[in-house]
């Protein structure tokens, strides 16, 4: 039998570019060089469609800027392939699920994001609470509705299952590791980063990532700071590392093409949110050599390998998270060495190999 034709459907999708984006790319066309296909359904949006991907009518989410709420319609192009897997429980998710049980297909789910994280773009204090639930419930219905679903860690996994939802596989979300190796090329001459120790973070702006740790803990140390991204937390970000005296940059967004150098620059990859199913970007800075500084939540736990890849530090306590900054600064090269070593464990190939066996299994179970 050859490789299944699949449907994905996201709720985000290019030009967005996030973790899920950066998976249901990578792992898109990865399938599609082992000569499978694999259509791509998403929220309409200025990325002109190239081949196999679908836009459906969308409309701008008023409480996350960049972000389209799109239907749950299925196009007539992706109804005839062997299996459909949902990147999301909401809107577009939906619409893969009703082509499933439409064509009565096999359905796989991923499990990219905790949907009661959502709850804070759209309120704050009870109300908050109150949504998380509702989004906790709606989860564990979708989620229930799956033939398999894929978590990116065991640590994501196991939640899953304690919360009583399952079969769960566990399929890492790779990193392109031909893209993301160590490079030279003056990224720190180029954004004025000065030689002096480099501390980063990049991705998403959200108060959720609680990024105001690292400008706390940053406040005891000599270093420079460079953060890239950008997002909702901004502005008050800016205003605690000027209230703190620590030398923040704020680099905006950078293109994917610029993260390995801003990784590479780095003496240490600093990541404080406690919500990661598997932490993407954890993995893409110890590609390119450079340890990081993780709090010990969520799958941060096993993404970061203490003593290994990098250092702990227990949320809240900006003390320790200090200290894994100065001891990842301290122990650069032999951690850098471990990193390197860790490469090919952390590549995409290895991902979808785990993919198509997932695929294989329960398209093999519904025939």
């Amino acid at each position: 039998m050859g490789r299944q034709a699949v449907a994905a459907f996201t709720d985000t999708y290019l030009p967005t570019v996030n973790g899920v984006t950066y998976t249901v790319q990578s792992w898109r066309d990865c399938w599609r060089s082992r000569g499978g296909r694999m259509a791509v359904v998403y929220p309409r949006s200025d990325h002109d469609p190239a081949g196999d991907e679908f836009p459906v009518a969308s409309a701008p989410f008023p409480f996350y800027e960049g972000f389209r709420l799109g239907t749950p319609r299925v196009p007539g192009a992706v109804e005839d392939v062997d299996l459909v897997h949902a990147h999301t429980p909401f809107a577009v998710g939906l619409g893969g699920l009703r082509l499933a049980r439409r064509a009565d297909l096999p359905l796989v789910v991923s499990y990219h994001t905790p949907t009661s994280e959502y709850a804070g773009y759209i309120s704050e204090g009870w109300l908050a609470d109150a949504v998380a639930r509702v989004g906790n419930a709606y989860e564990r219905w979708f989620l229930g509705r799956a033939d398999r679903v894929v978590a990116p860690s065991e640590r994501a996994r196991e939640a899953l299952v304690g919360a009583g939802i399952g079969p769960v596989s566990v399929v890492p979300n790779g990193v392109d590791t031909d893209r993301f190796a160590p490079v030279e090329d003056g990224f720190r001459e180029r954004y004025d980063l000065g030689d002096g120790p480099l501390v980063g973070y990049t991705g998403r702006h959200g108060f959720e990532k609680n990024l105001h740790e690292l400008i706390d803990a940053c406040a005891g140390l000599d270093v420079t700071l460079a953060l890239a991204g950008d997002g909702p937390a901004q502005e008050s970000l800016e205003s605690r590392a000027r209230d703190s005296s620590v030398d923040a940059r704020f680099l905006g967004f950078l293109d994917r093409e610029e993260l390995p150098a801003f990784y590479s620059a780095l003496d240490a990859f600093a990541f404080p949110s406690p919500v990661e199913t598997e932490g993407v970007v954890a993995l893409e800075s110890m590609a390119c050599g450079t340890p990081v500084a993780a709090v010990a939540a969520g799958a941060l736990v096993d993404t970061v390998d203490a003593g290994e890849t990098g250092y702990h530090y227990d949320s809240g306590d900006i003390a320790g998270f200090r200290d894994a900054i100065r001891r990842v600064l301290d122990e650069r090269e032999r951690l850098r060495e471990a990193c390197l070593v860790r490469r090919e464990s952390l590549g995409l190939d290895h991902a979808v190999d785990r993919l198509e066996g997932v695929y294989a299994e329960v398209t093999d179970r519904a025939g």
